[in-house]
C-alpha cells in the first residue's frame, strides 16, 4: 500500500500549482490567448498541459504549506508576475490599436465604429482592422510559441520562492506603457502626414476657389486618400510590427528583476 506524508503532498502541490497559476495568469492577459474566441476551458487545458511539460525541469520549489500565509503570498506573487508578463504583450497590441484610432480620426472615420469582443466595447473600424492584421502577423511568425517559450524561461529568471521584486519594478512596468503613444504615433505617422498634406491642399484650393463646397469635396477625398495611403503602407508594416513584438517579448522578462 502506498502511503504519502503531508510534506510530500504539499511538495507536489507547490511544484505544480504555483507554476500553473503564473501560466494561467499570462493566458488571461496576453494575446492571442486572451481572445474571447478561446474559451476558458481551452485555456485551462492548455495551461495544464504546459505545466505538466515544464514542471519536471523547473528549479525546485521551497518546501512549504500551500495553505499557509507564505504559500498564499507566493500564489499572489505568481499571479502578479503572470499578469505583468501578459500586460507587456498587451501593450504592443494597444499601440497598434492607438495607431488605428489616430488614422480613423485623421480620415474622418472616427464615427465609424464596430463592436470589439476583445474590449467588449465600440472601437474604430480601422483600429479593429489593424489589430487583426497585427494578430495575424504575430501568429505567422509563431509569436504565440515565443510567448510560451518566454513564459517557460521566466521560471529560471524568477524562480518560485519568497524573493521580492526590485524597487523599480512598478516604475519599469509603468514606463513600458510609453510604447502605446510612441509606437502608435510612429505606425500612423506616414498616413497622418499624407492626410495633412491633402488637407493643406484642400485649404489652398478653397482659398483659390471659394465657390467650391469644401465639405462635399474634401470629406470623400480625404477618406479615399486615407484608404489609398493605408493600402500602400500595409506592405511596410511587417518590420515595425516585428520590432514591436520583439520589444514585448523582451519586456516580459525585462521587468522581472528581483531582490536577492
Amino acid at each position: 500500500m502506498i502511503s504519502l506524508s503531508t510534506a510530500e503532498i504539499n511538495a507536489w502541490v507547490v511544484a505544480f500549482f504555483f507554476p500553473l497559476a503564473r501560466i494561467l495568469a499570462v493566458f488571461a492577459a496576453a494575446p492571442p490567448f486572451d481572445h474571447p474566441a478561446l474559451s476558458t476551458r481551452v485555456r485551462l487545458l492548455l495551461g495544464l498541459a504546459i505545466s505538466m511539460a515544464i514542471v519536471p525541469v523547473l528549479p525546485g520549489a521551497p518546501p512549504l504549506d500551500p495553505a499557509s500565509g507564505t504559500g498564499l503570498l507566493i500564489l499572489a506573487q505568481q499571479l502578479l508576475v503572470g499578469f505583468a508578463m501578459g500586460f507587456a504583450i498587451r501593450l504592443v497590441f494597444t499601440a497598434v490599436d492607438m495607431a488605428g484610432h489616430l488614422i480613423s480620426l485623421q480620415m474622418g472615420l472616427g464615427f465609424a465604429t464596430s463592436y470589439d469582443p476583445q474590449t467588449a466595447g465600440q472601437t474604430a473600424v480601422i483600429s479593429e482592422f489593424m489589430v487583426l492584421l497585427a494578430l495575424l502577423v504575430f501568429l505567422a511568425i509563431n509569436g504565440h510559441l515565443m510567448v510560451v517559450a518566454t513564459l517557460a524561461h521566466s521560471f529560471t529568471v524568477l524562480p518560485i520562492g519568497t524573493q521580492g521584486f526590485a524597487a523599480d519594478f512598478w516604475v519599469k512596468l509603468a514606463n513600458a506603457g510609453a510604447i502605446i503613444f510612441s509606437s502608435g504615433l510612429l505606425l500612423a505617422l506616414p498616413i497622418i502626414v499624407a492626410l495633412m498634406i491633402s488637407n493643406l491642399a484642400l485649404t489652398t484650393l478653397s482659398r483659390a476657389a471659394p465657390q467650391l463646397n469644401l465639405m462635399a469635396i474634401g470629406f470623400p477625398l480625404t477618406i479615399a486618400l486615407g484608404f489609398a495611403a493605408l493600402m500602400v503602407s500595409l506592405s511596410y508594416l511587417g518590420a515595425p510590427l516585428q520590432q514591436l513584438f520583439e520589444y514585448g517579448l523582451e519586456s516580459m522578462l525585462g521587468n522581472l528583476h528581483i531582490v536577492r
